[in-house]
């Protein structure tokens, strides 16, 4: 299995628009943030999780060679507002392409994409064809196993995943007891760190991650979803040897 990731930032991005504070200014790649989603291959296999504002140029930059299935934690707009760009996977193919996501979120989608399903929308250039499948525990798509994660983000519950060795939680707040269950084992993770700041309402701090990570007691956990407060060098010489700070474009390969 490799996953990739194609952007570790939060909803604005980093570099922020109109801002020119030392990390939005940075020469370092590592500061260069899209928005938060993950490629991943398993068992020839590629699907992506969540499809942000910046996918055409996260798959440009990274690219699959087809798209075989969706995976969605949340309905925010930096998780979703880039559903149209998997119209060349469509072309390509010539196949309505599958998703997978909560009730919740699927409402949220059919409501905000319309179109999608409307027959008498407009075709134009094409719309998205996709399927989505509302899930509500562990499934499976063409031999990938996949558990989801339920996670707190505020007042909402939204969808981790894992998938064999790796675990993938961004916009949480907090993890309940019947999903730690879930995680036990897990051999690499990467969880929400927002900022250094304290009392953010729907993330995890950067210490507060910290400390969600050593009671996870994963391997290796990437920080992700990281807001231009976060400098990569110097925060990360402050963290566990075995927490790091996830940039885009770092690819993690499993046996």
């Amino acid at each position: 299995m490799i996953v990739t990731f194609l952007g570790t930032g939060t909803s604005t991005g980093v570099p922020v628009v109109g801002c020119h504070c030392r990390v939005c200014t940075s020469t370092d790649p590592r500061n260069k943030r899209l928005r938060q989603s993950v490629k991943i291959e398993a068992k020839g296999k590629h699907f992506l999780i969540d499809t942000t504002p910046d996918l055409r140029l996260q798959l440009l930059r990274d690219p699959i060679p087809r798209l075989d299935f969706l995976l969605f934690t949340h309905s925010h707009a930096d998780h979703i507002m880039g559903l149209d760009d998997i119209r060349p996977f469509n072309f390509r193919q010539r196949e309505t392409i599958q998703a997978y996501t909560s009730h919740f979120t699927a409402k949220a989608i059919r409501r905000a994409f319309s179109y999608i399903w409307d027959a008498n929308s407009q075709i134009g250039g094409g719309k998205p064809q996709l399927e989505l499948t509302e899930v509500t525990g562990p499934f499976s798509h063409d031999g990938v196993d996949i558990v989801p994660v339920p996670v707190v983000h505020g007042d909402w519950t939204i969808l981790g995943f894992r998938i064999g060795p790796f675990a993938y939680i961004t916009d949480t707040n907090g993890i309940p007891d019947h999903s730690l269950h879930l995680l036990e084992g897990v051999e690499e993770l990467a969880l929400d760190g927002l900022r250094l700041a304290p009392n953010h309402p729907t993330h995890f701090t950067i210490s507060e991650s910290v400390e969600a990570a050593q009671r996870i007691g994963a391997k290796k956990t990437w920080l992700i979803h990281m807001a231009h407060e976060v400098d990569h060098a110097t925060v990360e010489a402050t963290l566990p040897e075995n927490i790091r700070i996830a940039y885009d474009g770092l690819t993690l390969r499993f046996e």
